[in-house]
């Protein structure tokens, strides 16, 4: 800061300087005067300029000190009182752009929200139409034609659900039930919403859950299962999908794994990266790296740890850690 300050009067200072030395050339070009006297002079208001300095940093440099070490907020209390014209008008300002500011986020949150509704009072209409269409193409009697409408039906259903947990995501700690939650129960119903696209990748499943019951928030955790069975059954075909669920030391470890066609090593770190899908497929356009971005931004709001492994040519192991059941009583409770 003190070289703030004297870069900010460094042409006062070399003025006053330039004064001096004018004074000392006049004595000494003006015999009348004597020269010593003209440097005592000299030495004296250099002297109390120094002083005047060191006396003007404390007290102009004090409300910018101040400000400089404020952290980045809308919280016009944060700002110091001024106590001088130049100080008045920067407090002014900023409150001022503060404002303004603050009036902008107000209206973009506004927005979000209406976006928001609008958007899910959309997704809930089109799901009327949508299951009449399921109820139209159960009774479709071609085999064939009804396996291939029904897998298409699940594809626009399961992108209108993404959809729609995506919206509520950044609100999710709202929306929270913290219960006991039947494993068994959510993955049977997450597989039978899936039967007919496994039916016709010839896909099964080998289920075996030592676990039963986890602490956690139930449709949260069926949509994390959802989007890692869906991942699963995507780049299988011809195999089963194995489900494990397992508990040591009260940590329970829930598994799903594909023998699939695997993940590159190069893509691993980056699969839930929001957007990627993957640089060995990219021929797949229906591919949209959402599903397991939306994942695991709701597993860290369970507290649930998402590990992956995979070996190009042999599968992918997707695991979920859940968190000890003290953990998810302190969140039930907040």
């Amino acid at each position: 800061m003190i070289r703030i300050f004297l870069k900010e009067r460094v042409s006062w200072i070399l003025f006053f300087l330039f004064l001096q030395l004018l004074v000392l050339a006049m004595g000494y070009l003006d015999t009348s005067v004597p020269f010593t006297s003209t440097v005592y002079i000299a030495f004296i208001s250099v002297l109390s300029f120094v002083l005047f300095i060191v006396a003007r940093y404390g007290k102009e440099t004090k409300y910018y000190k101040h400000i400089h070490s404020v952290e980045p907020s809308f919280d016009l209390t944060t700002i110091p009182e001024a106590n001088s014209p130049f100080e008045t008008i920067t407090h002014e300002k900023i409150s001022e752009q503060i404002q303004v500011y603050k009036n902008q986020l107000d209206k973009l949150q506004t927005d979000l929200e209406q976006e928001k509704d609008d958007i899910l009072n959309w997704i809930h209409e089109v799901k009327t139409p949508l299951t009449t269409l399921q109820l139209m193409i159960e009774r479709t009697e071609d085999p064939a034609l009804r396996s291939q409408l029904m897998y298409e039906w699940l594809r626009i259903h399961l992108l209108l659900d993404q959809q729609l947990h995506q919206k509520r995501i950044p609100f999710i700690q709202n929306d929270l039930y913290i219960e006991k939650v039947d494993v068994q129960k959510l993955l049977f119903q997450e597989i039978k919403s899936l039967k007919q696209w496994c039916m016709q990748k010839r896909i099964g499943f080998d289920v075996s859950l030592e676990t039963i019951d986890v602490l956690t928030d139930a449709k949260w955790l069926g949509f994390i299962s959802r989007q890692l069975l869906t991942n699963a059954v995507k780049y299988s075909e011809d195999s089963d999908i194995r489900i494990r669920c397992t508990s040591q030391n009260g940590i329970t470890t829930l598994s799903i794994e594909d023998f699939g066609q695997g993940i590159a090593p190069r893509d691993v770190s980056r699969i839930f990266d929001k957007g990627f899908t993957g640089t060995a497929n990219h021929q797949n356009h229906a591919a949209t790296g959402m599903g397991l971005y939306l994942a695991k931004q709701v597993a860290e709001s369970l507290l649930i740890t998402i590990k992956v492994e995979s070996t190009v040519g042999k599968g992918t192991r997707f695991s979920l850690i859940f968190a000890k059941e003290n953990e998810m009583i302190r969140i039930a409770r907040m």
